[in-house]
């Protein structure tokens, strides 16, 4: 368990824990220095570069996300922007559309930043953005994913775990905000089941199911592609986890032979590029109890992100390290999307 605490009740706090038997140490020893670190390094790089460029060494803001999205589709004619609906804050909820073109593909959704503060979830998004569109010259398996698929990539906002929503309209618990969208999903949706039903939780999963903007905008589009989409990819931070559903109970789906087969094959492409060892499994028994998470509404993947467990950056990865991330799932979405081809025939 990760908990933050104050920098004046620290010492109290800590010296309590160990009075009870409990193995404690500090990770973060000032989580607002890391913060203040990227934000200016954020500062220069307000403005997405001219057309298909962006810079990979540092995290982006809403605005150059949305921009660079739309630089994207104007650059290259294989990528459209659609926008699926707004957010709690009127925000356009953008993805884009990848194709060569052709009847009949399969197609692969890509998410990141729904735990908006999992910055290098969203940094990654966009760094497979760039591979799959503007890389076909300099990586010949890039023809090879257009041609047996479609893709839809959608980078998120950073910065809170959950939405911005006033929990209030909804509850007496106080003033506190949001809805972890990743927990409001509308697949056996139980606050219960590791989430909760106090606005003020991180966790809290809000009135009822799809019961936000963005998990409702995001439910209607996967539901109108219907069997078009083969695979759902849900990005996340920290842990280095390559996980598949169930996340609502330990019973495991009927294909997770098929799942698990493809998770590793990725997590294998991914320890050839930096060493860095995911872990693979079902969600329920390789990491938590978890209902109502996009991964089982669409029944999908979830992707648990440098850095591993016992890093001391925690969320707040260093910005230099996104390339290294993006190098590393880019090598494994190309093995996993691989055993899915040779499994589909």
């Amino acid at each position: 368990m990760d908990i933050h605490v104050l920098p004046e009740e620290l010492d109290k706090f800590h010296k309590g824990l160990q009075s009870i038997g409990t193995d404690v140490k500090v990770v973060i020893n000032d989580l607002q220095k890391l913060i203040d670190i990227e934000k200016n390094s954020t500062t220069g790089h307000r403005e997405a570069r001219a057309a298909h460029l962006i810079s990979h060494t540092t995290y982006h803001t809403f605005n150059t996300i949305s921009s660079y999205l739309d630089s994207v589709a104007a650059a290259s004619n294989i990528a459209q922007v659609v926008t699926i609906g707004q957010t709690t804050e009127g925000r356009p909820l953008k993805l884009l559309k990848v194709s060569s073109g052709g009847t009949g593909k399969k197609a692969i959704f890509m998410d990141g930043g729904i735990h908006a503060r999992e910055w290098v979830a969203s940094a990654t998004v966009i760094y497979l953005i760039d591979q799959i569109v503007f890389n076909q010259n300099r990586d010949s398996q890039v023809a090879t994913l257009l041609n047996h698929f479609d893709f839809y990539l959608m980078p998120m906002e950073r910065l809170w775990r959950k939405n911005r929503a006033d929990a209030d309209r909804f509850s007496f618990f106080g003033s506190c905000k949001g809805v972890d969208l990743n927990r409001n999903f509308g697949y056996h949706w139980n606050p219960d089941a590791g989430g909760s039903r106090d606005p003020c939780n991180d966790i809290y999963a809000g009135h009822s199911a799809m019961s936000e903007p963005e998990t409702a905008a995001l439910g209607r589009y996967l539901d109108s592609h219907g069997s078009s989409i083969i695979a759902y990819l849900n990005f996340h931070s920290y842990g280095e986890y390559w996980l598949y559903p169930w996340g609502y109970t330990s019973t495991l789906p009927t294909d997770w032979r098929d799942l698990d087969h493809a998770a590793r094959a990725a997590a294998n492409a991914i320890h050839g590029v930096h060493h860095a060892s995911f872990t693979v499994g079902e969600d329920t028994r390789v990491l938590y109890v978890a209902a109502g998470g996009a991964d089982d509404y669409a029944k999908g993947h979830a992707v648990e992100l440098r850095p591993d467990d016992n890093s001391r950056y925690g969320f707040v990865l260093p910005a230099s390290q996104i390339i290294s991330s993006g190098q590393e799932i880019w090598a494994g979405l190309k093995a996993f999307a691989a055993d899915i081809i040779q499994r589909e025939g």
